[in-house]
């Protein structure tokens, strides 16, 4: 065999050695939480953060176990920055595990950097249709919901309601557009007005005053953060509320928005996957020790953040932190061997959730708190409209 020849056999040995090796396991889990923590969004990624840390303290600060990091940087609302930063994350960082992104548009921006780095990314938001359907992924797990699934059960809410003609009103991106298609995959009766305006748009006026003119009896929106907080004050301060029922999905009317506009909001239905009087263990965990913690009632996007950080707990805890058997790891978030804050959990087969949603109502508690209350299931077991079109391995 010549000196080439044996060099090549030596070469293709080791390969194959490396190969075939187990993969041994980390000695610390490192995870890049990216998220919106300023501008009119930054409500929603400080509280993905918050419930996310509370996980991680009920954890003694470990996952799985190993000790953790968790590095949280602001994407600044922007998809340019986010996908730079995800890049740092993944390249300077070597994140084993990312999470925190909210907005949709920002999420479709990073994705083909996390897939590519084959870096398991855990959604305590974002749930765009791309990503459910044609586009799903193997490093892609929804641990909140499939964008349409709330406005679909606000759809079949408000015609088994009775309401003939609703006015419909989202922000012009790619979870707005998931909102509508939603509502209208489950209400039957009359759209009087489907209206997209920018994400950045605080000031109502406009659309207000096409609202009154529209003959609409109830009004859906879907207009997280400071979005929903300036047009439920702008649209009750017109005097709209007297005419139409305004309803939206459970972000649109979270404790967020209800610490910031009070009592318009009573009344106001809406529908969520969780609440914060659901009956379960872990939940009543979480509820008493995030008011502990920070001061507050946790809203819907807390109680995603927890339940992210308790997923990646189960995986690295039943890898045996074998994080570097991607399979393995896959197969562990799959499995969700974890207590959700929510109850029932399980993952459908293009790795979105299958769950119950609840139809809430905004009243007064016992202490009397403005704040929401659950009503009863809308939908029980609900997957989304997209998984048919997932044509991933099992």
């Amino acid at each position: 065999m010549t000196v080439p020849t044996r060099l090549a056999a030596l070469a293709l040995f080791a390969s194959g050695a490396l190969a075939a090796a187990p993969a041994l396991a980390a000695d610390t889990v490192k995870v890049g939480l990216l998220s919106t923590l300023s501008g009119p969004g930054s409500g929603l990624g400080i509280d993905i953060r918050d419930g996310f840390q509370l996980a991680m303290k009920h954890n003694g600060g470990k996952l799985g176990n190993l000790p953790a990091e968790v590095v949280v940087v602001d994407d600044q609302q922007s998809p340019d920055a986010a996908k730079q930063t995800a890049e740092r994350l993944i390249k300077r960082e070597r994140v084993d595990f990312l999470t925190g992104i909210v907005f949709s548009n920002i999420m479709l921006a990073v994705g083909p950097t996390v897939f590519q780095s084959k870096t398991f990314y855990l959604s305590a938001n974002a749930g765009p249709s791309q990503y459910a359907g044609a586009q799903c992924n193997p490093y892609f797990f929804s641990v909140s919901y499939q964008n349409d699934n709330m406005h679909e059960a606000v759809g079949k809410t408000v015609g088994d309601k009775g309401f003939k003609k609703v006015a419909l009103l989202a922000p012009n991106y790619p979870a707005g557009k998931d909102a509508l298609a939603g509502f209208k995959r489950y209400y039957k009766g009359e759209i009087v007005q489907e209206v997209y305006t920018p994400l950045s748009q605080l000031d109502y006026g406009a659309e207000l005053s096409n609202l009154r003119a529209s003959g609409a009896d109830a009004v859906y929106i879907f207009l997280p953060g400071g979005l929903g907080i300036n047009f439920i004050k702008q649209f009750v301060g017109a005097g709209l509320s007297k005419d139409m029922t305004l309803f939206g999905p459970g972000f649109s009317a979270d404790e967020d928005v209800i610490r910031a506009v009070g009592e318009p909001m009573l009344g106001m239905f809406n529908s969520s996957q969780w609440g914060h009087d659901l009956d379960n263990a872990a939940n009543k965990r979480f509820v008493a020790d995030f008011q502990k913690e920070y001061g507050r009632l946790p809203t819907l996007y807390a109680a995603q953040g927890y339940d992210a950080a308790q997923l990646m707990n189960a995986a690295v805890r039943d890898t045996k932190g074998k994080l570097g058997d991607k399979e393995a790891v896959r197969k562990a978030l799959k499995a969700a061997r974890f207590d959700s804050v929510r109850g029932s959990f399980k993952f459908n087969s293009n790795q979105f959730p299958v769950q119950d949603y609840y139809l809430r109502v905004i009243g007064k508690d016992a202490q009397g708190r403005i704040t929401n209350k659950t009503l009863s299931p809308v939908f029980k077991a609900h997957g989304d409209a997209y998984a048919a079109q997932c044509k991933m391995p099992a």
